[in-house]
């Protein structure tokens, strides 16, 4: 029998909005299966595999007399960091495991080994959303966190920032049919979607005001609505647009060029000081022994881009 490639077009079953991610691609599985054809060039997606990540030295006689939250950590036998669990080959959560894996995971556990944490055991992973990170590390509800974190002026005032260890850049994704998308140029009366409290959506807002903005607390509820023709595009950071289309490449595509730049961080109290220059020598030491490439090449990298070079890490000073 001949293979059948399935659309979204064709089975209007796929339109219903609340329909996860996860629950779209199964659909798209059992109805080939239903009609007894594959999906035509659509090969299983890998995503990161525990044998291919590198392991972490965790390093002993670590003292940060300076820094509470470390210290707190240390006398509670395990540190709690807050990431992301919707995001492909950066922060995503395995619902049937409750193991987390990503690019963003890998650099919170490179990170953990440098204070003296044993990564496979020392770690709680605590799903935060974008808007609640301030007041989470404000409240002491987390440790640090590591979660497409972009560094600004604006969020300085109320966190502190060690790195940035990577960059990326704000851009669009589409359905694979898409036409009239090519840019943010093109987005004047479109629908588009971006998590609330994030720096894209507030990018958009002021940059691209005849944008019609859709918010939501999570990326993947914003692919759910791309997916059931909700909306007409999702706008965050390539690095997490690329691992949504990854996921179904025959559904998604991101277009243009990115149109800024978004340097990550790791997220810390504000007035943790001496946790921040701890996470800044880490970040460094483990981009010159491999880690760092090692890490990415095994999680974001299955997204296609190969590894860049780091940015160069912020050591500002306290204010």
């Amino acid at each position: 029998m001949h293979s059948t490639r399935l659309s979204v077009r064709r089975f209007p079953v796929l339109r219903t909005p609340s329909l996860p991610l996860s629950v779209l691609s199964l659909v798209f599985v059992l109805l080939a299966a239903a009609t007894g054809c594959g999906l035509e060039g659509r090969p299983p997606v890998k995503g990161p595999q525990p044998e291919d990540l590198p392991e972490y030295r965790v390093a002993t006689g670590v003292d940060l007399p300076g820094s509470r939250t470390w210290e707190r950590a240390k006398k509670r036998g395990r540190l709690i960091i807050g990431v992301k669990e919707d995001q492909p080959y950066l922060g995503e959560k395995d619902p049937a495991t409750g193991r987390y894996s990503g690019f963003d995971i890998e650099v919170a556990r490179m990170l953990a080994a440098s204070l003296g944490f044993d990564p496979d055991k020392q770690i709680e992973f605590r799903t935060v959303a974008s808007a609640n990170r301030e007041t989470a590390l404000q409240n002491g509800q987390i440790d640090y966190y590591v979660g497409t974190y972009t560094i600004n002026d604006k969020r300085k005032k109320q966190v502190g920032f060690a790195g940035p260890y990577y960059m990326a850049g704000q851009s669009l994704l589409v359905r694979k049919d898409e036409k009239d998308i090519k840019g943010p140029e093109d987005l004047a009366g479109k629908r588009v979607c971006s998590a609330a409290g994030s720096t894209p959506y507030q990018r958009l807002e002021r940059e691209y005001p005849k944008t019609v903005l859709v918010a939501y607390d999570t990326y993947s509820a914003c692919v759910d609505n791309l997916l059931s023709y909700q909306v007409d595009a999702v706008s965050t950071d390539d690095t997490i647009l690329l691992g949504y289309a990854a996921k179904v490449p025959e559904e998604l595509k991101v277009v243009g060029k990115p149109f800024s730049k978004e340097p990550y961080g790791v997220g810390v109290p504000r007035n943790d000081t001496a946790l921040r220059l701890a996470l800044d020598d880490a970040l460094a030491a483990h981009e010159k022994n491999g880690d760092w490439k090692k890490a990415y090449d095994a999680t974001l990298g299955l997204s296609g881009n190969p590894a860049p070079q780091p940015p160069p890490i912020d050591r500002y000073p306290a204010s």
